[in-house]
Formats: C-alpha cells, sequence, structure tokens
C-alpha cells in the first residue's frame, strides 16, 4: 500500500470511529503497518502526532455538539473519551480557550480542528545521501527515559536539558541519541543519550549500558545546523525514502542520531557545516 494511501485510510478510519476506544495497535493493524513506523511516518507526514490529531478532533466535535444540542456536558465528555467532567473541562479549555459551561451559555466563540484530507501532489525529486552498513552488536553507556509518542516532541528536549545541566555531560560523550522501541506496538518508546561503552571503565550508578544488536542500517547524512537538517532527514526517510523503497523495509524499533563534536565546528550544532547521521535498520524486502 502507499504510503498516502495508508495515511488517508487510517484517517477514514480514525473519522469513523472517533466515539469509539482508538488505540495506535488498532489503527495501525487496519492499515497494515507496525504502530512504529505508523506513528513515525504519520507525524513525519502530518506535523503532529496520531495522539494529538484523535484528541483535536474529538474536542472539536464536542464543541460543536455543545453549541448544537441539548445534550448534557457530562454526556458528551463520556461520549468523546474523557472520564470525569473535571479531565473534560481541563482539556476542553486548553484546546478552546473556554470551559464547557461558557460555551453552552453562548458566551464566546469555539476552535474547529478540520479532519485531514489527502490530496495527489508531486514530491520528490529531492537528493539524499545514504549507505546501507551492516553493523555488529555494540555496547553503549548513558542515560535513558521512557516517553510516550504524544509527548515526545516536547520532553526529549528537556531531557537534553537535564542532562547537561546535571553534569553528565561532561561526563560521557553524547555521541549518540537513540529512540528504542523493541517491540514496535506501543504508545511509548525508551530514549537513551549515549556513548560508546568501554568494558574496562566502571559504570557509575547514575548510568546505564545497553547492547544495540546487530543490524543492517541505512545511514543518512545531514549537513548543516541540527535543528534544521536532522527533521527534516527525519521526514523524508518516513515520508519518502522508505515508502519508496524497492529493495529495503524497516527491520527493527531502533532510531539513532550520530552526532559529530561540536567543538570541531566554529557554530557547534548550529554550524552551516555541521556533520551528523540518522541510523534506521533495515532488512531486504
Amino acid at each position: 500500500m502507499e504510503w498516502t494511501e495508508c495515511i488517508s485510510k487510517a484517517i477514514n478510519y480514525i473519522e469513523d470511529n472517533m466515539t469509539e476506544d482508538l488505540t495506535i495497535e488498532g489503527i495501525a493493524k487496519h492499515v497494515a503497518v507496525s504502530p512504529f513506523y505508523f506513528q513515525k511516518g504519520f507525524a513525519m507526514l502530518c506535523g503532529f502526532t496520531v495522539g494529538d490529531y484523535i484528541k483535536k478532533r474529538r474536542l472539536t466535535l464536542a464543541g460543536s455538539e455543545l453549541v448544537s444540542t441539548d445534550a448534557k456536558i457530562i454526556d458528551i465528555a463520556l461520549k468523546y473519551g474523557y472520564d470525569s467532567p473535571d479531565s473534560f473541562t481541563k482539556a476542553f479549555t486548553r484546546f478552546h480557550g473556554l470551559t464547557p459551561t461558557s460555551v453552552r451559555k453562548g458566551e464566546a466563540m469555539i476552535k474547529s480542528f478540520a479532519p485531514l484530507k489527502i490530496k495527489l501532489t508531486l514530491q520528490g525529486g529531492f537528493t539524499m545521501d545514504y549507505k546501507i552498513v551492516k553493523k555488529e552488536a555494540f555496547a553503549v553507556i548513558g542515560v535513558s527515559k521512557v516517553f510516550s509518542y504524544d509527548e515526545a516532541g516536547a520532553a526529549v528536549p528537556g531531557f537534553w536539558a537535564e542532562f547537561a545541566q546535571t553534569g553528565k555531560s561532561e561526563r560521557i560523550c553524547s555521541l549518540y541519541g537513540i529512540s528504542i522501541d523493541e517491540n514496535m506496538e506501543g504508545n511509548s518508546f525508551e530514549y537513551m543519550i549515549a556513548d560508546n561503552y568501554n568494558p574496562v571503565n566502571d559504570i557509575a550508578d547514575d548510568f546505564t549500558t545497553k547492547v544495540i544488536p546487530e543490524h543492517t542500517w541505512a545511514v543518512f547524512a545531514c549537513r548543516g545546523a541540527a535543528a534544521d537538517t536532522l527533521p527534516d532527514v527525519h521526514r523524508k526517510i518516513f515520508s519518502e525514502w522508505l515508502p519508496n523503497c524497492r529493495d529495503y523495509e524497516i527491520a527493527a524499533g531502533y532510531n539513532i542520531e550520530m552526532y559529530s563534536d561540536p567543538a570541531e565546528y566554529a557554530g557547534g550544532v548550529q554550524d552551516d557545516g555541521y556533520y551528523c547521521e540518522i541510523w534506521i535498520p533495515v532488512r531486504k524486502k
């Protein structure tokens, strides 16, 4: 199935089941892809997570019902997946900027988040530098934390800031940023800031080690300011390269960013010549 067709089918399924118990696993199964690949691809192609899309659409529909029907607020809350008036009010207020009670009284306008529509556009035509490399298992050492896919966009940068503020960045080199979702079927993943592990060194209590299994990796070059090039290459990998690659498919729930030493560049990670890589485990189709 083409990637745009897959996303379109997923959106239609979500819209048809908006008041049901929607799960990433269930949606991904409906479109016959792994939850890991589906979440990554959806976010890269659409600009927000599946969870964000569902939440905004439900709150849009809930607001519409508040102004167009006499249904009780608690009934609308339950219909769109909120198990208490308090949780519904908090989510509703964050999205619409006012409480459900205010909307019911007709005191202000509400927001509308329209359903996504996939349109056929001319894409591709870009150049990507990559190589296919078979790499034996290797051990890394660092700090790790589990994040949900929905919160990762804001939480992972905060984890990096904490890593620097606590002085851990002075004790190990942050060579890698590693996302790990070994089962490729959950709503969360482990993220690790890490360096290569040297077994002759002791492991401090506040660090952990992990073995990255042997894989064949598609290694993509990223050149330029990291804040711009990394997201751009990630998007192209999951929205263009993987869906259109005739020879390889994603093989495991790993996603590794490998960083050059910022000290080697005048502008650090924001230097126009800064180099880093994205590694994706692949296998022959």
